[in-house]
């Protein structure tokens, strides 16, 4: 068995909140490693060329929570952080379309076409998401102190956000509060009349959740996807250029400028626990790896369950742990194509196809689709989050091709009977025909297609069960008590074990936040 060089830090996961918190800890001059099990960096947010010449983000695809001030402190846009605006929303519908983009005077008059009330709205309600948003901000930037045994400064970070809460206007505190109790769609329906609008909307509640538009919770998932913006527009998304694994190897060149060391092909098997305390790591192949503190990315259930013996846990937290929500719902296909879908409604190329499609033309379509889901099945209709990569990037795919990317709800992890390659197979299959049904020459098209299943997810890229957000963003399992309570500042029961991952305050997204805080909140304490 080798043992090997010591560290100040080693970092279990190479993904993105895992190279943002060995940044910080090399900014800060601490002897650094990351130790990444696949071949490839980026975790759930990574490019690769699944087929000849076709790239493909291949899970998250998006890129809109990344922290500003993570960007600035470090100096991600000199390692190749390059956003390109996702600027429209385009729902398709049988006989029509709703078409919104970053155009105030568009917008208005798109949705004045279907609703004169929705459209006065409209003005009103972006403004008050965009208030709420900033009033959530601080709670989200805040460490989530103990509830149970606050200490001093858990007290006076209580008691700054409490002044928080008490210097809000009445009517953001009333809509915060709303959001963070009610169903997204019963809280559309106190704004809008035009379903397709209310559906495309609520759709930002179910994104990664094992809930329907009509559950209560999915408004606060609504905000938290809200809240997202690209140098200072508020609820702007965009494409990280090469991929949202493009985005990981910035941070991850940012990581090496300040010193840390990554290794990848490097799969960790336990953390070493002596007396209390973890003192480095062990990896599948014999290795050890010394060091004064251990920070697991991975999501709560493999940082705990996993990585750690129960018997060095209090009976309590491991309850906890196993009872922590993390149902995976989500798949995603991958299209290569052989050119631009042409959709019924809109005919042609167009700026349509620049930005989201969703598939989302009602509630009843998102709640069918969430029934299957209920009672075990993938959708046969489902509800789908669509980009076309290489309309705004060329280099994703050869010239005259394409590359689609489609999230999909729902596709249960414990699918009656268990996943297998016919099921993965009639899963892709029920995507391509809810999408033929609005772009008929889809199915011609295709040249290669990727399916990925939520066991697909779990088994490739680590997320247990296949939960994009490592963990549902519930109210329960939020702020103080995420992923536990008393340990959702980044602590663990075990000393000098820390975590870092979207299991962690304040949620999953490619934030970046999780390792940011998690970092600062070690070098305050070290």
């Amino acid at each position: 068995m080798s043992r090997l060089d010591k560290y100040d830090a080693i970092i279990i996961g190479g993904g993105h909140n895992g190279l943002t918190a060995a940044a910080y800890l090399s900014k800060a001059g601490k002897k650094v490693l990351v130790l990444e099990r696949r071949h490839v960096l980026g975790g759930a947010a990574v490019t690769e060329e699944v087929f000849p010449g076709f790239k493909f983000s291949v899970c998250s695809y998006v890129v809109s929570l990344l922290k500003a001030n993570v960007i600035r402190e470090l100096m991600l846009p000199r390692f190749g952080l390059e956003i390109l605006p996702l600027e429209s929303t385009f729902t398709p519908l049988d006989n029509d379309y709703l078409f919104r983009t970053s155009d105030y005077d568009q917008t208005y008059k798109e949705i004045y076409r279907h609703s004169k009330k929705d459209a006065e709205n409209y003005t009103r309600f972006g403004p008050l998401m965009g208030q709420v948003g900033m009033a959530v901000r601080p709670i989200l930037e805040t460490i989530a102190p103990n509830a149970i045994r606050p200490s001093i400064n858990d007290l006076l970070s209580l008691k700054s956000l409490l002044g928080h809460v008490k210097g809000l206007n009445n009517e953001t505190f009333e809509y915060l509060c709303k959001l963070m109790t009610m169903s997204s769609a019963d809280f559309l329906d106190e704004w809008f009349e035009f379903e397709p609008l209310k559906a495309t909307m609520s759709a930002s509640g179910i994104i990664g959740t094992f809930m329907g538009p009509r559950s209560p919770g999915s408004a606060y998932v609504m905000l938290h996807h809200y809240m997202g913006d690209i140098d200072g527009s508020f609820r702007a998304w965009g494409f990280q250029r090469g991929g949202t694994g493009e985005l990981s190897m910035t941070i991850a060149r940012s990581a090496k400028h300040f010193g840390a060391e990554i290794l990848t092909e490097a799969s960790v098997d336990k953390v070493i626990v002596k007396n209390g305390e973890a003192v480095g790591v062990a990896l599948e192949n014999g290795n050890e790896y010394k060091s004064d503190i251990v920070i697991s990315g991975l999501d709560p259930k493999l940082t705990f369950l996993k990585m750690i013996d129960e018997s060095d846990l209090p009976e309590d937290f491991v309850r906890d742990i196993k009872n922590f929500r993390i149902r995976g719902s989500s798949g995603k296909v991958n299209l290569a194509l052989d050119g631009l879908p042409n959709f019924t409604s809109l005919p042609g190329d167009g700026p349509h196809l620049r930005g989201a499609i969703s598939i989302s033309p009602s509630y009843d379509h998102l709640e069918r689709a969430y029934d299957d889901a209920k009672y075990g099945n993938f959708s046969k209709e489902p509800y789908m989050d669509i980009i076309l990569p290489s309309v705004l990037d060329p280099t994703m795919a050869p010239p005259g091709k394409h590359v689609m990317s489609c999230f999909v709800q729902y596709a249960p992890y414990n699918i009656n009977g268990g996943w297998d390659d016919n099921k993965r197979e009639a899963f892709g299959d029920a995507v391509v025909n809810t999408l033929s049904r609005f772009a008929p020459n889809i199915k011609d098209l295709i040249l290669h297609r990727q399916v990925l299943t939520p066991m697909d997810l779990e088994k490739t890229f680590g997320l247990t069960e296949g939960n994009i957000f490592h963990g549902e963003l519930t109210l329960q399992q939020l702020f103080s008590f995420r992923p536990a309570v008393k340990w959702a500042d980044y602590t663990t029961p075990i000393k000098n074990y820390y975590q870092c991952g979207s299991g962690t305050h304040p949620g999953g997204g490619v934030t970046g936040s999780p390792g940011e805080m998690a970092a600062k909140k070690i070098l305050k304490i070290w």
